[in-house]
This record gives structure tokens, sequence and C-alpha cells, in this order.
């Protein structure tokens, strides 16, 4: 199963070539994870999880680039490996347009007291293995 997260393109994501800026894919997918993660879950009663993650890795395949702004897109995410104490999700940018960019990030657990990444912990688990896709 994929997450489906709506983001919207504003004036300022757009650069001086009139697309958006590469950076800004990363400001996208970290908003739909927030989405994911906590926003999706404390709308529907349930608690957010993984506050204590950061990214360790982030890699993006820019497929076609966004001209238009102020429309809606869709991020889908998933899961695509899990880990002792880390996990990879995967996105897929697109539009009524196209596919626009691929994106892979690899999350680790942190302990907040330690700074040292932890284990995952098995609810975690439960709830990554919902996503999974191989």
């Amino acid at each position: 199963m994929r997450f489906l997260s709506k983001q919207f393109i504003r004036w300022d994501d757009l650069d001086a070539f009139g697309h958006v800026n590469n950076a800004k894919y990363l400001t996208f997918v970290q908003e739909a994870r927030i989405d994911m993660f906590w926003k999706s879950r404390v709308e529907k009663g349930l608690p957010p999880v993984f506050d204590d993650m950061v990214v360790a890795r982030a890699e993006v395949d820019y497929k076609l680039p966004i001209y238009e702004t102020n429309h809606d897109f869709d991020i889908s995410i998933w899961v695509s490996k899990i880990g002792g104490a880390a996990f990879d999700l995967e996105y897929e940018i697109s539009s009524k347009n196209g596919l626009h960019a691929h994106v892979k990030t690899v999350q680790v657990a942190v302990d907040l007291e330690t700074k040292k990444s932890r284990r995952l912990r098995e609810d975690e688990r439960a709830i990554l293995t919902s996503y999974l896709e191989e």
C-alpha cells in the first residue's frame, strides 16, 4: 500500500530558470513524510510516529520539470526496505503532466537522549510493514 500526499506548488518554489528549484523536491518529500507519519495519524486520532528520525541519505532522479505554480500535485510514498535501525522510503512526485521525480530517502531512528541510532520498535515495524513494497 502507498500513502498519498497532496502538496501545493507555490510561486517561491520556482528558480531563475522558471521551474521548481531542485532543492524544493526534498522539501516536498519532507512535507509528505510529515503528512504520512504525523498529520494524517493525528487526524485519525492516532499518535504521531517517528518524531525521532533523521534523514541519513537522499537521492533525487529528476524526470520532468515543473513549470506551473498554484496547483496541487501528488506524492506517493512507500517503504522499500526495513533494517534494524533504518528504513528506506521511496516517493513519486507526479501531476496531470506526468512523473516529475523519483526520490529515495534513508531514515534512521535516533535516541533523543544519546543522539545515537536506536533499534526500530515492533509497533514502528508494523506501521512500516503496512507500506512495504519490495
